[in-house]
C-alpha cells in the first residue's frame, strides 16, 4: 500500500527508539537508568486531581466548546494579565489538546506549500515534522554553543527569504535549557516586524528557571511584537499535568478563530475533566513550581558537576526547563566510536544508562540528559557514563 507523501518525510524519532531499548532491556530484566524524561516526576497536585473528580461527579463530561471552556480561557487570560501584563480576549485563546497540538494548529493554518519557518537548532524534535506535515519547509539555523544556543538576530536575517512565514523562539529552551534575555528579544522582534515575520514563541518551562533570571515574553516588549507574536503554552510542565494534555495559544483573532475552525474537525475539543483540572490549576492559590524548582535545582547542580568531571565530556550550565545539553564529541572520538549515535547506544548497550542523542534535536555532537529523577538514579547515571569512558578509552 502506498501511504501519502506527507508521512514518508517524517523523520524517525531518535528519542523513540532509545525509549523502545531500553524498555527491551528492563523488559528482560536488566537495571537500567533512563534520562530522557521529558516530563516532571511529581504527580499532579492533588487539589488538581480532586477537580477532575468532582467534574465527573457533576457530570461534566460532555463536548465542551472546540476552544476550550469559557471558566479556563478567562483563568487563562487573568493569568497574562497578572503575570505578564499582556492583555488578550475570550477570541484570542485557544485551548488544545496539550501544548504540542496548539503548535500542530498554528501550522497547519498559517502554512501553505513551500512557506518556511526558521528553526534555530537545538530544536524540539516535533517542530520540524509539524512545519513538514503542513506542506512548509524547516529552515534549520544552528546556534553556536558560545551563544548560549540562542539564535542572533545576523543568522535570522541571514536565514529569511521571500518565502519566510515564522521563526520559532523557545525560551526556556527544550533541550538546552537556555533562555533569552530581553535585549535579544527585543533584537530578534525588530527584524521579524520589519520582515513581517509571525513569532512562535513556545513558553511551556516558563516556570522552570532556576537562576534570578525573569521570564520575559517577546508579546510582552511592544504592541507590535504583541500582534505579530502567537505564545504557545500550557499546563504540562508547570503543574506536572504531562497526561492531561492541556495546552493553549494566545495571538491575534485572526489566527486563533481559523486555527478553532482546524481543531473542531481533528480534535472536536480538549478533554472536558482535563480543562477543568486545568482550571484548578489556575484557579489555586497553591503553586507547586515552588518545590518543583527547589528540587530541580538541586538535581541540576548535581548532576551538572558530575557531568563536567567525565572526561570528553563539555556543558554549559542552563538556566532552566530540566535537561543538561553536554557536548560528548570528544568522549565518542576518545572511545573509538564513528559519532555520538553510536556512543549513546553502546552506553546504553554497555551500561545500561538511556540517554539522548543530539541528533534528534539537529546538534548530533551532543547529549540530551534529564534530571527529572531522583538524586541517587542521577549519581549511579553519572557513575556509570564515567566508568564507560574510561573503560572505552583509547
Amino acid at each position: 500500500m502506498d501511504l501519502a507523501n506527507r508521512v514518508k518525510t517524517l523523520t524517525p524519532s531518535t528519542t523513540l527508539a532509545i525509549t523502545a531499548k531500553a524498555k527491551e532491556l528492563k523488559e528482560q530484566g536488566h537495571d537500567v537508568i533512563g534520562l530522557g524524561a521529558g516530563e516532571p516526576d511529581f504527580n499532579t497536585p492533588s487539589y488538581i486531581i480532586d477537580a477532575a473528580k468532582k467534574a465527573m461527579d457533576n457530570g461534566l463530561t460532555k463536548y465542551t466548546p472546540s476552544g476550550g471552556i469559557p471558566e479556563l480561557k478567562n483563568a487563562i487570560i487573568e493569568k497574562f494579565e497578572t503575570e505578564q501584563n499582556l492583555n488578550y480576549s475570550s477570541d484570542e485563546v485557544i485551548v488544545t489538546t496539550g501544548a504540542k497540538h496548539a503548535l500542530y494548529t498554528l501550522f497547519q493554518v498559517i502554512l501553505n506549500e513551500g512557506d518556511e519557518v526558521i528553526v534555530p537548532a537545538p530544536y524540539w524534535v516535533s517542530y520540524p515534522e509539524q512545519i513538514k506535515l503542513a506542506g512548509g519547509k524547516p529552515v534549520i539555523v544552528e546556534a553556536q554553543e558560545q551563544n548560549e544556543f540562542k539564535l542572533t538576530p545576523q543568522q535570522l536575517e541571514g536565514a529569511i527569504t521571500d518565502r519566510t512565514k515564522a521563526v520559532i523562539i523557545n525560551s526556556p529552551s527544550n533541550p538546552t535549557g537556555m533562555m533569552y534575555s530581553e535585549d535579544e528579544l527585543r533584537d530578534l522582534g525588530e527584524i521579524c516586524l520589519k520582515h513581517d515575520i509571525i513569532i512562535v514563541s513556545d513558553e511551556i518551562y516558563e516556570k522552570l528557571i532556576y537562576t534570578h533570571d525573569v521570564h520575559k515574553s517577546i508579546a510582552q516588549l511592544s504592541p507590535k511584537l504583541k500582534e505579530q507574536t502567537i505564545i504557545i503554552n500550557g499546563v504540562s510542565k508547570s503543574h506536572a499535568m504531562t497526561g492531561w494534555r492541556i495546552g493553549y495559544a494566545l495571538g491575534r483573532k485572526e489566527i486563533i478563530k481559523p486555527m478553532t475552525n482546524f481543531a473542531s474537525h481533528s480534535t472536536s475539543n480538549p478533554t472536558s475533566i482535563a480543562q477543568y483540572a486545568a482550571l484548578a490549576a489556575y484557579q489555586a492559590d497553591e503553586d507547586p513550581t515552588i518545590e518543583m524548582k527547589k528540587v530541580f535545582s538541586e538535581r541540576l547542580d548535581l548532576l551538572y558537576n558530575l557531568i563536567k568531571d567525565i572526561p570528553g565530556i563539555e556543558c554549559i550550565k542552563p538556566k532552566g526547563a530540566f535537561y543538561l545539553f553536554p557536548n560528548a564529541k570528544k568522549a565518542a572520538e576518545m572511545n573509538g566510536f564513528n559519532n555520538v549515535d553510536e556512543w549513546v547506544q553502546a552506553l546504553l548497550e554497555e551500561e545500561k544508562v538511556a540517554i539522548i542523542p543530539g541528533s534528534g534535536f539537529g546538534s548530533p555532537d551532543y547529549i540530551r540528559l534529564s534530571y527529572a529523577t531522583s538524586n541517587e538514579l542521577l549519581e549511579e547515571a553519572a557513575k556509570r557514563m564515567k566508568r564507560f569512558v574510561l573503560n572505552h578509552k583509547k
